[in-house]
């Protein structure tokens, strides 16, 4: 957005808002100065519904009163905080000031609660039972929606206790994974392939490799077909952690097995993102939830406490 549109919308969206705010001083002006011409009966002559007459009566004083300390407060309000385009307020009060001294005392507040953990290694970590009844909060909390309650996952979200890793499995690679993310891409290599049918037959090698069924005649055509996906996923079919790429071999399937699940990943490629948790968590707590996720595929003894 240019600096003129950004200019024009501060602009317009602060004049706005005192035009409504001075309106309605002017219509409670308007309404308690203006006289109508009653009847002897104290009605206007407006009618509705045959029998419905509107009464020549002032708004209650104490109505009038709620209506002017309402645009007194708008007024006031307007100067404290902000309210008029990109006026601050002298108050300099923001939403995400607010929300920021917010998580800065939440960290202040937890911080020793974590103190007694730093010095373990995750793998330390994973068989102190006070340690994962925290972790497995943070992960109800920030990995549950995706992975699920019981870390088994589902379509495009790995399962976390089966011990097979895009990314690699240590306690490293997934400190890494929960603080930069990861963002999984298979290219759509349809065209790179081949024709429809050659598709067809590399889609029934890459289910040889995991001995899950196929046809062996179609699998034995795609074998040399296979050498377009061996850079990334090797020549055996194993993968390579460094880029992600799934192991073929283990009967595993993240996007669903089969022909056509397996034919449309080559044809229109995958985008699968894990987002970073760096924002959200802290390094303590980032380094607690490694433990757990890794304890739940490790199975860690417990240790005394």
């Amino acid at each position: 957005m240019s600096d003129f549109t950004s200019e024009f919308w501060s602009w317009y969206v602060a004049g706005l808002t005192l035009v409504s705010i001075l309106a309605c001083a002017v219509l409670l002006w308007i309404s308690g100065t203006t006289k109508v011409k009653a009847r002897a009966d104290n009605t206007t002559g407006h009618v509705w519904d045959e029998d419905l007459q509107e009464m020549n009566n002032p708004l209650p004083r104490w109505w009038v009163y709620l209506f002017i300390i309402t645009v007194i407060f708008a007024l006031v309000y307007g100067v404290l905080y902000p309210t008029f385009g990109k006026y601050q307020g002298v108050l300099g009060w923001s939403s995400q000031g607010q929300h920021q001294a917010e998580v800065d005392k939440m960290q202040q507040d937890i911080a020793p609660i974590y103190a007694r953990f730093n010095g373990l290694s995750p793998e330390q970590l994973a068989g102190d039972a006070p340690a994962m009844a925290v972790g497995e909060r943070l992960y109800m909390n920030n990995c549950a929606q995706c992975h699920g309650s019981d870390a088994r996952g589902a379509r495009s979200f790995p399962n976390l206790t089966d011990g097979d890793w895009l990314w690699g499995g240590d306690p490293a690679a997934i400190k890494t994974t929960l603080t930069q993310g990861r963002n999984g891409v298979m290219p759509a290599l349809g065209a790179a392939v081949g024709t429809p049918e050659d598709v067809r037959n590399v889609a029934h090698y890459v289910m040889s490799l995991s001995a899950t069924p196929h046809d062996s005649i179609r699998a034995s055509q795609g074998r040399a077909k296979f050498a377009v996906c061996a850079a990334c996923h090797g020549a055996d079919g194993k993968g390579n952690t460094a880029l992600g790429a799934p192991n073929l071999t283990d009967g595993i399937w993240l996007h669903g097995w089969g022909e056509e699940a397996i034919t449309r990943a080559i044809n229109n490629g995958i985008n699968n993102q894990m987002p970073a948790q760096a924002g959200k968590l802290n390094a303590d707590q980032i380094h607690v939830l490694t433990a757990y996720v890794w304890g739940m595929s490790n199975k860690p003894a417990a240790a005394a406490n």
